[in-house]
């Protein structure tokens, strides 16, 4: 199993995920879920008829609705949010089966984090799409290592951006790479002209150094 019994799963994604038919397959598992939606799906609130869209909220505002049944089929019921946040051009429209609506909305807001460690994952670096493992216990072995791999991976990039390193690893005016991309880089260039490797596994404060060739 990769997810332990008992253990309590929210379901963050984007309009991808917003089907009825993977909200309730979802919902069958016990989870809950916050799914970005389109604004021109149609939802019945009260019996009555419409679509998202009605929720439009100006900049800087949030609304919501409770107890809607999304789609023409009336799945539901569930909670419908409209986010319109000042640093964005437009707004936000999110579907969720969670009481608190302002908690699914900080949920939610993880999605960007956890979307840049699963790309870090896949194709920005180690690939593990590339894998094909489906076998359930195996998978869970490959993203444990995966992960310890990725904290260490970012370990050499605080290594790298604390020393001289970063100016010889990319532009020295400015560092446009994470720390994730900085430390492969790092690793690559150690193992390239048989450097050693940093000692170390977690970021320590202070930050850790490394001498640089």
């Amino acid at each position: 199993m990769l997810v332990p019994a008992g253990a309590e799963v929210v379901v963050l994604g984007d309009a991808e995920f917003d089907g009825t038919d993977v909200q309730a397959l979802i919902t069958s598992f016990g989870w809950s879920y916050v799914l970005r939606t389109t604004p021109t799906l149609c939802m019945t609130v009260d019996g009555y008829e419409t679509y998202v869209d009605v929720l439009k909220p100006a900049r800087g505002e949030w609304v919501g609705v409770r107890g809607a049944r999304l789609t023409r089929a009336e799945y539901g019921p569930v909670q419908v949010m409209a986010i319109w946040e000042e640093a964005y051009e437009r707004g936000l429209y999110l579907v969720t089966t969670m009481e608190d609506m302002k908690e699914a909305l900080a949920l939610y807001r993880k999605r960007a984090q956890i979307e840049t460690f699963f790309s870090d994952q896949k194709s920005r670096g180690f690939e593990m799409e590339r894998s094909h493992v489906s076998n359930p216990q195996r998978l869970s072995g490959l993203l444990l290592a995966s992960c310890l791999a990725y904290l260490w991976v970012v370990y050499l990039g605080v290594c790298a951006k604390g020393t001289q390193w970063q100016q010889r690893l990319h532009r020295q005016d400015r560092c446009d790479l994470s720390l994730f991309r900085l430390g492969l880089r790092l690793l690559a260039r150690c193992l390239k002209d048989t450097i050693p490797i940093p000692d170390g596994f977690l970021v320590t404060s202070p930050s850790p150094t490394c001498s640089v060739r």
